[in-house]
Order: C-alpha cells, then structure tokens, then sequence
C-alpha cells in the first residue's frame, strides 16, 4: 500500500477576474465557466512499510473523487484521472483545477474532494483526507 500521510490535499481558491474580494460570493452567470479552485498536494514518496517510491518513476496516477457527503468507499469510481507525470516535462503533477469537473460540479453545493496516488503496479493509496470546496 501507498503511504497515505504524504499525500495530503489543499485547497486554494481563485477568483475569476480581478480578485476583488466583495465578489468572492457572487455565482458566474449562467452558462459562465465555473472559477478556478485549484487542487494542489503533494505525492506520497514511500509507500506503507516505508520502503522508498520515487513518485516520478513508480506512480502512474492521480484518482480525484468528489462528493456532497466527504465519505469515499473503494468501490467508489474517481470522477477524474490525471497522469502523476506530465509525458512533456517529465515533471510531477501535484495540482489540478476542479473547474475542469464540469459538469459533474456546479455551482452551490458544497463538494468534497479526496485524492488516491496509484502506483504503475495498480496498488492504490488510501483516499486522502477530505477537502471541502465550492463554486
């Protein structure tokens, strides 16, 4: 199994335009692209035994679950999959905008997301902690 307590979540939040903060709680327009909310964290670098991983060599993605409840099961599908290394660069991804779920996201709900490392093997990370978040 994948070390969980490495691979922790955080949420920043952008603002679509000029960042005024009075228009923080103002909704899009409709038919508006949802406002960036992006997702940054960090790969996990050992697995639960605490034997080495190089992220950049052992992982081949990232699982990226939301929900309205902040409980995933491992039955769960991931409603996105990003590549745990960029083919291009060569480089880690550690971060990903959730205005790219629509229209699995829309916005009002408060959503909760948690995230799975899997390895090139198929061995999956726990689900990391949940971060809540909305447009």
């Amino acid at each position: 199994m994948i070390a969980l307590g490495l691979m922790m979540a955080t949420f920043i939040g952008c603002g679509a335009g000029g960042g005024s903060s009075s228009s923080e709680g103002t909704p899009p327009p409709a038919g508006a692209p949802l406002p960036a909310r992006v997702l940054s964290w960090e790969a996990p670098t050992s697995y639960v035994d605490t034997t080495a991983m190089d992220p950049v060599t052992d992982l081949d993605r990232f699982e990226i679950h939301v929900n309205e409840t902040g409980t995933f099961a491992d039955a769960d599908p991931p409603v996105a999959a990003v590549s745990a290394v960029d083919p291009a660069t060569r480089t880690l991804t550690t971060s990903f905008n959730l205005a790219n779920l629509s229209p699995h996201v829309k916005v009002g709900p408060q959503y909760y997301v948690s995230l799975r490392a899997v390895a090139l093997t198929g061995l999956k990370s726990d689900y990391s902690p949940p971060v809540s978040f909305s447009f």
